[in-house]
């Protein structure tokens, strides 16, 4: 932070900065950053074009917001992110129990210590992430947590009851000045609600029958499952109306944004190990979430979110890693013998219907199986691997699994005529690990399309003809 900074009231009013309300600081930046051309929520995939433009109307219009969708969908994230709008740092009155407008503060404290210093009053520079407060919703919370409380230590010391300078404020007026997000806002008590609406409305609170008038100056933003918020009548209807703007967010609508999604947001392999991971195998992880969001035996309501879909990738790359320990390979590359090992990281990020006990995996390896056949056959015509299929039926056999090294793949590519163009088609200049990772998915794609038998054997599988 710059020394140059006003550090008294005197000062910055010299200065002539500008204090704006929040919402104006907001919409001032956001149309800053349009004209800029810059992007405005980094990180968030697949919403240019259905949410961040009601976002963006939303903030224009001032407009506070409730934003509605299932579990991993960015609500949190791109809440966090509108901190972005604010100005990097902003003048407070140091010393106040809460963020204070040096021009015009709002509690008793804020205001004597102006009366008293006048243009000597000191203020602090605050900067934008220190402007953002959220809270979970329970139904344990009170009004002290989120408004205030009087302070016992406080009347103890000598004060009244009726004296101001008894409260202890609670995360929202502590949020003055900034933006305070509530999280699944439905699980609020009803007398909870109706505190929130006096904040936001009525911009005074009511704490032990003494009532203070508190004009805010708070962006609020919450967050909800749209079956709480609109079916089960869990919000009250002046809070629900409050809300200026609704934003609906969805899963990924087209299959990049989910493995941008992914590849963004998965832990990364050490660095000392060379990772190549084809892009059939990511549509494969993204499409086993993909299916699994139309799938009956899953619970949609509480819906697939798109950390399902990071995790199994996670856990496709980890024994990918192993498989290159065990056999000293020196390149990472999935293969299609590496899904199983997603399903312990699938099974708990999804919620299934009612299923009789030991099912659940059955479900989970048809959805992998769905999912490997709807990349195949978006990749491959069949006619194009009759010679592959032709040579299987002469007699031949191949065994494949998880820990088979990636070089004994290379006698497979040499040997089965019309192998090596389909391997070249999605693994052009392949590595070996690419190679066994390509063939893998040839062989698998054959049999999900009733050209190849497929046997288990032990840790290995074995396709003929």
């Amino acid at each position: 932070m710059s020394l140059e900074r006003p550090r008294t009231l005197g000062e910055l009013k010299a200065s002539g900065y500008k204090v704006l309300p929040v919402r104006e600081e907001m919409r001032r930046n956001l149309i800053e950053k349009i004209r800029r051309g810059e992007r405005l929520f980094p990180g968030i995939f697949g919403y240019d074009e259905t949410v961040i433009p009601h976002i963006v109307n939303a903030i224009l219009a001032g407009q506070d917001i409730i934003f509605l969708g299932e579990r991993g969908q960015a609500k949190s994230r791109i809440i966090r992110s509108l901190v972005n709008l604010l100005d990097e740092y902003t003048p407070v009155l140091a010393g106040c129990e809460i963020p204070e407008n040096p021009y015009a503060p709002i509690t008793k404290q804020g205001r004597d210590l102006v009366a008293e210093a006048g243009d000597e009053a000191p203020i602090e520079w605050l900067h934008r992430s220190e402007r953002y407060g959220e809270k979970l919703a329970t139904p344990d919370i009170t009004i002290a947590d989120l408004i205030g409380e009087v302070d016992p230590i406080k009347v103890a010391e000598g004060r009244y009851l009726s004296d101001e300078l008894t409260i202890h404020y609670g995360l929202i007026p502590r949020t003055n000045r900034g933006i305070f997000c509530i999280n699944e806002l439905p699980d609020l008590a009803e007398r909870i609600q109706v505190g929130l609406l006096n904040i936001m409305e009525e911009r005074d609170i009511q704490i032990r029958g003494y009532r203070i008038r508190l004009p805010l100056d708070v962006y609020i933003v919450a967050s909800a499952n749209p079956e709480d918020y609109t079916n089960r009548g869990r919000i009250i209807t002046p809070l629900k109306d409050r809300y200026g703007a609704q934003v609906r967010t969805h899963y990924p609508l087209r299959i990049e944004h989910e493995i941008d999604i992914m590849e963004a947001e998965a832990h990364p392999v050490p660095a000392d190990f060379d990772v190549a991971v084809p892009g059939y195998m990511k549509e494969i992880i993204a499409e086993i979430s993909r299916l699994a969001r139309r799938s009956p035996d899953v619970n949609q309501r509480s819906g697939v979110s798109v950390r399902a879909s990071i995790a199994n990738y996670e856990s496709l790359l980890a024994n990918a890693m192993r498989r290159a320990i065990i056999t000293g390979e020196d390149r990472v590359v999935p293969r299609i013998s590496d899904l199983p090992y997603v399903i312990p990281s699938f099974s708990g990020k999804v919620e299934f219907e009612t299923v009789e006990e030991g099912r659940e995996e059955q479900i989970i390896e048809k959805l992998l199986q769905g999912a490997v056949a709807a990349v195949f056959n978006r990749t491959f015509n069949l006619s194009e691997l009759e010679p592959i299929v032709a040579r299987f039926k002469s007699g031949i056999s191949v065994e494949v699994g998880d820990m088979v090294p990636s070089g004994q793949y290379l006698k497979l590519q040499r040997d089965i005529p019309g192998m090596a163009e389909a391997v070249a088609r999605v693994a052009p200049n392949a590595s070996p690990g690419e190679v066994a990772s390509a063939i893998e998915f040839i062989l698998e794609g054959l049999h999900l399309n009733k050209r190849l038998n497929k046997d288990r054997l032990g840790q290995r599988v074995q396709y003929r003809g």
